[in-house]
């Protein structure tokens, strides 16, 4: 495939990249809605982010299935499931609070499909050298979206005033989330019937071709490369930094004593926000320094500016703590690409891989949230500097291995 015709996939492959990172940051972002609808505990409302995330365990069986059915019918399937899972939001709400999760069960395996097939089709449309980069400008576009979806949700999703102690009729929320979540279940519809009559060029022939003209020697199965396992640890507590900050804001903006004049849930833009500009200048950044010097600034920068966050008070806290989305904007696509690089005709099962470990938010999430019970947001929101830690080491020595 000559240059330019890297162009248009790559403009196909960023509105994917900008489809489930809306649905993502809009799961997220319904967690404050969620608990006063349904007056739910510290760990009940992380519940959202645990069958969202939960769905990532199916990564490696959806390497499999795109090896088999190619990148271009797995988007279809992952498209139809996100449809398929956000019209049954609406019945679903009807059972109760886990009704409604187990639609998030079903436009979750869609969206893990949907990523675990990006990835490693943007690494290959283009040089090794430059894949972070690509990677980093189709997360740009996600990250526009993950902008634009708290702002969504505090639109759309309002709860009425409750006394102490009350929740919500089931039917009354039903009808809160109908037209928001039909509307998105339609919009997918509408890319899907589009995306149907779109050729995509085939990257199993182009990687086939790649790897003719190359001198690597591949080992015989993704599993038998130790990056890869590594990267995908990364991944795991990368999502405890990515979702963490946004899933304990409101708690820690209130612990600080911040005066917020909007909505919890609207001041989340800033955080989002952050991790667009960091990606958009992380496009240019990556081009002239090392991916690996790169990651291992920015995990600095995220513990320091979390670290800030805590001794300060008032809104300067607040401000630290949303400011490190910035940090965190290219830290995503620099472990996918240093995790998948010299995989060659493996790397889909090994995006598959990677992907699994998205599941870091189900399990990292719940857990903090207990340890707030026990400790406070102080110390639950702590345990990113154990996250930072690890990504520090993938940059500087897990990535190496080969």
């Amino acid at each position: 495939m000559s240059k330019n015709k890297y162009l248009f996939p790559l403009i196909v492959m960023a509105s994917l990249f900008f489809l489930f990172g809306f649905i993502t940051t809009m799961n997220n972002s319904t967690i404050e809605f969620l608990k006063d609808a349904f007056g739910l505990n510290d760990v009940q409302k992380q519940l959202p982010n645990t069958f969202f995330y939960g769905a990532y365990i199916l990564s490696v069986p959806v390497g499999f299935l795109i090896n088999k059915i190619g990148y271009r019918f797995s988007i279809f399937t992952g498209l139809g499931l996100i449809a398929l899972g956000f019209f049954a939001s609406i019945p679903g709400v009807g059972f109760g609070y886990y009704g409604f999760l187990s639609a998030v069960s079903i436009f979750a395996i869609g969206v893990v499909i949907l990523q675990v097939a990006a990835a490693p089709y943007v690494v290959a449309l283009g040089p090794k050298e430059s894949s972070a980069s690509r990677l980093t400008l189709t997360n740009a576009l996600n990250s526009v979206a993950t902008v634009i979806a708290p702002i969504f949700v505090s639109i759309l999703l309002v709860t009425p005033e409750l006394g102490e102690g009350e929740t919500l009729e089931n039917s009354v929320i039903q009808g809160i989330v109908q037209w928001p979540f039909v509307g998105i279940g339609v919009a997918t519809a509408v890319i899907l019937f589009i995306m149907f009559f779109l050729k995509l060029p085939n990257i199993k022939e182009e990687q086939e071709k790649a790897e003719a003209g190359s001198d690597v020697k591949h080992k015989s199965s993704a599993f038998k490369y130790t990056h890869v396992w590594l990267g995908s640890l990364a991944i795991f507590v990368y999502m405890g930094i990515e979702i963490g900050i946004p899933s304990f804001f409101a708690d820690f903006a209130d612990n600080a004593g911040a005066t917020i004049k909007t909505s919890t849930t609207d001041m989340l833009k800033y955080y989002w926000g952050g991790l667009m500009v960091g990606r958009v200048l992380g496009i240019f950044v990556l081009q002239k320094y090392k991916a690996s010097t790169i990651l291992t600034a920015c995990a600095i920068g995220g513990a320091a500016m979390l670290g800030g966050a805590i001794v300060m008070d008032g809104n300067i806290a607040m401000w630290l703590f949303l400011g490190t989305g910035l940090f965190h904007s290219i830290m995503w696509p620099v472990i996918y690409s240093l995790a998948l690089e010299d995989l060659g005709p493996h790397a889909d099962v090994a995006s598959g891989i990677i992907a699994t470990s998205v599941i870091g938010a189900a399990i990292l999430m719940p857990i903090m949230g207990g340890i707030q019970t026990m400790a406070g947001v102080i110390a639950a929101v702590s345990a990113l500097f154990v996250y930072y830690l690890y990504l520090v080491f993938f940059a500087t020595k897990g990535s190496k291995i080969r």
